[in-house]
């Protein structure tokens, strides 16, 4: 059973809680805000109250001994920053998952020691359960593909009038122009299911659809303000 800390208890924090195998994972939220807690203690989960700013706290909860990987999903930037740098400095092997709200935030916590960034606008909690139950995945991406750690999966919705509109899937060449990877496309004529890239149909796009790409986030922006370019 793999052990988990999420620090932080919000809406991402929640939505990734929410879908993982209770049987498999035993989470810990971590959270300074009592009203938080109570609301978390309500939905059934362990939480501890601590100052992450201690090592040793941060020890007495298990890191660099028994945790498997934490989140640092704290709504500041600059406290996950301090967060995954004490916890690096810990445990030299922990799987560290934090959020960042700008690019720059995200160099910072890679700087750091985070082994996944999480950009909250841009990842849902789905996603943030597949980094965990399929990690021979996402390391195999990171070293062949791109040989880096900034990645992260963006959902980009085709506006009105974009040069996507009545283009095909096939005819996205994502790797030669942006190196990113297309995992899917949400084809709002079929409603709101992800149709993976692999294996599936070619799709028409139409604005109102949604195109699901993986990758480091400046080529990630660079494709979206094209897209966006009506």
């Amino acid at each position: 059973m793999k052990k988990i800390i999420i620090f932080g208890y919000n809406n991402l924090s929640y939505e990734a809680i929410s879908r993982l195998d209770q049987k498999s994972h035993e989470v810990l939220i971590v959270e300074t805000d009592a009203l938080l807690l109570k609301s978390a203690v309500e939905k059934g989960y362990k939480t501890k109250k601590l100052d992450f700013r201690s090592d040793d706290e941060l020890k007495s909860i298990g890191i660099g001994q028994s945790i498997d990987i934490i989140f640092c999903f704290l709504l500041e930037d600059s406290k996950n920053v301090f967060l995954t740098l004490s916890a690096r400095a810990i445990d030299k092997n922990l799987d560290i998952i934090a959020c960042a709200s700008s690019a720059q935030s995200a160099e910072k916590l890679i700087s750091a020691g985070a082994n996944k960034i999480i950009d909250p606008y841009q990842i849902c909690g789905q996603k943030i359960y597949e980094l965990i139950k399929k990690p021979d995945i996402t390391n195999i991406i990171d070293h062949t593909v791109f040989g880096r750690d900034d990645l992260h999966i963006a959902e980009i919705i085709i506006p009105i009038g974009s040069y996507l509109e009545n283009t095909y899937s096939s005819h996205l060449a994502l790797n030669d122009q942006y190196n990113l990877v297309l995992i899917g496309i949400v084809d709002k004529e079929l409603g709101d299911n992800l149709h993976f890239a692999i294996g599936e149909k070619d799709h028409k796009l139409d604005a109102g659809d949604i195109i699901v790409v993986l990758g480091p986030s400046r080529e990630i922006t660079a494709f979206k303000q094209e897209v966006s370019n009506v």
